[in-house]
């Protein structure tokens, strides 16, 4: 048997905690002048930072090409394929998206602590454990997209387009139990570090989802239905290599120790900590998705389904940066918490937070210089690219801040705040931000841009309460509240409890 890649795995983790010790006494030295340790601080931050958030915003960039190219190809069948599409993507598979994604993230928090404590045993039992949830969950999902015709004729949209978008949402019930897979598989291997190889298997799912789409819808086709279908295989591939590399890499040799029944015990505390987490990424989630739904009983909504869905597209895409360094926070944070280093937890919040503005403000500056011409990648129609190019302003604010609310959340995923986080939810969005667009678009016909304005309001309102709440914690108690609760793990391993 070779042993070299084996002694290189080691060799690796051993680099890395090195590293994060190095963080945290640099931090610690107060000996030193302050600008030259935050300088020193700095570059080391931002080495382990980068290694992290530039694979995991391939990952996620990668996946919403996936489904974004879905609908470019289904754009150029005509404006309804394109409104079905959208409000498909939007209205049901988001919603799907976002309960899954949520649950998954239990197993960040815990994971990323477990790895910082080096409890490695318990990583794999966590993903078994997150992985069954998330199945169960899938079933009455299911249901909700067997009859998303007659809910969103329900919701008030035209019946034309929900009839299509029905049947491209037939075509996305197998997706369904690929998420349920793929969230618990890539927060494992992202708690480890381990994010590169989830790049290259999402590459190649996109290179064979844009060609299998292709002879799809224009050589076989199968419309709609054919779309859905390709789009659900293509994220069953993405789950069967991340799978096959999580059973044939050294790298998880010491976290992944084959299925145990262990992943039966203990459902009803895990279970707490998704539905928190579900519930806090959710209203996150859907929140935007909203608005296309709110867009919908607009007078002339073909077009302001269209143009929104391109604005949204787009804020997607741009979103998916903000997620990886949301996942970079994460890891980071779970991770120096789980080593019992308070210094480097909060450097590293101040960083990533930093670095996502910065960027999510020239993306922003982007989007208004293109904002006449990038619509006509979805559409050949000028009417939809005018309105498009209306609202650009308000997509460009909310990329702006994008660049902040994902990445504080992300702390909150590493120190295991998200039922605090979905109180803030509940309150910014769904009692502010959503009755005050409703109240502007409808009440005062300002249209979509009202709806936009009073949605984005919540949003401003919400990043401000969690900048406040950042500045004010204390991450030498946060690492005691990560020892405690890992130190519920006891002999018999026992899964650790949550509050």
């Amino acid at each position: 048997m070779n042993s070299e890649p084996l002694r290189l795995s080691f060799k690796l983790s051993f680099h890395d905690e090195t590293r994060s010790s190095e963080l945290e006494q640099i931090l610690a030295d107060t000996e030193a002048p302050y600008f030259k340790r935050i300088r020193s601080a700095s570059w080391v931050e931002m080495k382990l930072l980068f290694r992290l958030a530039a694979p995991a915003v391939i990952v996620y960039l990668l996946n919403n090409v996936v489904s974004m190219s879905t609908q470019i190809f289904c754009g150029h069948l005509g404006n309804l394929e394109l409104a079905a599409v959208s409000l498909g993507n939007t209205g049901i598979q988001m919603f799907a998206y976002g309960l899954m994604l949520g649950m998954g993230s239990a197993v960040e928090t815990l994971c990323g602590q477990a790895f910082g404590a080096h409890r490695y045993e318990m990583l794999g039992v966590y993903l078994q454990r997150s992985t069954i949830l998330l199945m169960a969950a899938a079933i009455p999902l299911m249901v909700i997209y067997i009859f998303s015709e007659p809910l969103l004729m329900l919701l008030g949209e035209p019946v034309s387009i929900a009839s299509a978008a029905a049947v491209f949402v037939y075509g996305l019930i197998p997706q369904i139990f690929a998420y349920a897979a793929n969230f618990p598989i890539q927060k494992f291997l992202q708690a480890q570090s381990i994010i590169a190889p989830s790049a290259y298997i999402s590459l190649g799912a996109l290179v064979v989802h844009v060609l299998l789409s292709w002879l799809a819808i224009f050589k076989w086709n199968w419309g709609l239905l054919g779309a859905g279908l390709v789009l659900s295989l293509s994220w069953w591939i993405i789950v069967g290599g991340q799978f096959v590399y999580i059973l044939t890499s050294n790298s998880c040799r010491k976290t992944w120790q084959g299925f145990s029944l262990e992943a039966f015990s203990g459902l009803w505390s895990f279970f707490k900590l998704s539905a928190a987490s579900a519930v806090m990424l959710c209203l996150e989630t859907w929140y935007y998705q909203i608005l296309v739904l709110i867009a919908g009983l607009l007078k002339n909504a073909e077009v302001a389904l269209d143009a929104l869905s391109i604005c949204m597209t787009l804020s997607g895409w741009v979103f998916m940066i903000s997620v990886g360094f949301n996942a970079a926070a994460s890891v980071r944070v779970s991770n120096e918490l789980g080593a019992g280093h308070p210094k480097s937890a909060s450097f590293s919040v101040v960083v990533v937070t930093s670095c996502s503005f910065i960027i999510s403000v020239i993306a922003a500056i982007i989007v208004m210089i293109f904002r006449d011409s990038i619509s006509y990648i979805f559409t050949e129609g000028e009417v939809v690219a005018k309105a498009a190019s209306d609202l650009s302003p308000f997509l460009a604010a909310t990329l702006i801040l994008n660049g902040i609310q994902p990445v504080l959340s992300g702390v909150a995923v590493g120190c295991g705040w998200q039922a605090f986080v979905a109180y803030v939810n509940v309150g910014c969005y769904y009692l502010i931000g959503v009755p005050v667009g409703v109240l502007l678009g409808f009440t005062f016909d300002l249209g979509a841009k009202g709806i936009w304005s009073g949605m984005l309001g919540g949003t401003v309102l919400q990043t401000i309460i969690l900048v406040w709440v950042t500045l004010r914690t204390d991450w030498d108690k946060e690492v005691e509240s990560a020892k405690n609760r890992l130190s519920s793990w006891d002999e018999k391993r026992q899964p650790l409890l949550v509050e």
